[in-house]
């Protein structure tokens, strides 16, 4: 019996999407695109209609040893913060580190990814809280937008921006996961959240419920690249690009075309992070 041949995967170029999406949120500095460099898959998201992408370092040594991997890509932002996975392990310097590198480096636009994660990481539950109130002062005082990481500390998380007076503060939870109740909470305060791939996997309803429902002003896409590829991608390697299978599935569940989803949700984050 032979083998029954898989269906070949769509390329995202072959979307036709206009050149005016934004990729909010990518860890294109690690491991996973040495091999190939990132060159080649910056210029796949611009043939995709990608116009500018989000770098997130996280922390301090990880801007320095590879920022000037992006040197000559002028569409490439940055975003920098310690996440809180590494609380336990954050030095004392490491949020003056980031403060002296946001005076020198215009390219970084926002402090992140920054928060709270008590799915890897519930025992430095205290840790956690102290660096993601450093970080949110630092925010604060530079001006710019937070971008959050949440995960099973939802309430904990919300409890900390309200006490620190982040209502209507620019403000971008990443990688938003929840249903509606939680949309709502987000946007009820001024804030945005950035809708990435697993929306498109399908057994994600509540998270389909919710986008469905939104009010398109206020949310941003992402990959999170090298995680979470969308369909029909999904088990691959993430990378920008694939930002595009995304972007129609929120018009899908919004009732709207690809190329407004597209173009809508780039304004957003070009108006957001200042570009």
């Amino acid at each position: 019996m032979s083998k029954k041949k898989s269906r070949p995967r769509p390329e995202p170029a072959s979307l036709g999407l206009p050149c005016v999406g934004v990729e909010s949120h990518a860890h294109l500095d690690i491991g996973e695109y040495d091999e190939e460099g990132v060159g080649a898959v910056l210029d796949r998201a611009r043939a995709a209609g990608v116009s500018a992408v989000g770098n997130v370092f996280l922390g301090p040594a990880a801007y320095a040893a590879h920022r000037e991997r992006f040197d000559g890509r002028p569409e490439v932002f940055f975003l920098l913060g310690v996440h809180p996975c590494d609380a336990a392990k954050a030095g004392p310097g490491d949020v003056a580190a980031m403060a002296a590198a946001f005076a020198a480096e215009a390219r970084l636009r926002g402090v992140g990814e920054i928060g709270l994660d008590y799915y890897w990481d519930a025992a430095t539950a205290e840790a956690q809280k102290r660096l993601f109130r450093e970080q949110l002062e630092l925010a604060r005082g530079l001006g710019r937008p937070a971008v959050i990481h949440s995960r099973e500390a939802e309430a904990d998380t919300l409890a900390i921006l309200d006490d620190m007076g982040f209502r209507d503060r620019p403000l971008v939870w990443h990688c938003f996961g929840g249903g509606a109740e939680l949309a709502g909470a987000i946007f009820s305060r001024g804030w945005h959240l950035s809708i990435p791939g697993p929306v498109t996997y399908p057994k994600n309803v509540a998270l389909a419920r919710a986008v469905a429902a939104m009010d398109l002003s206020r949310v941003l896409l992402e990959t999170d690249a090298p995680y979470l590829a969308p369909e029909p991608w999904r088990g691959k390697r993430n990378e920008p690009a694939f930002l595009a299978f995304t972007c129609l599935r929120v018009a899908e569940l919004t009732g709207r075309e690809p190329a407004e989803v597209w173009r809508l949700t780039g304004d957003n984050a070009r108006r957001v992070f200042g570009l």
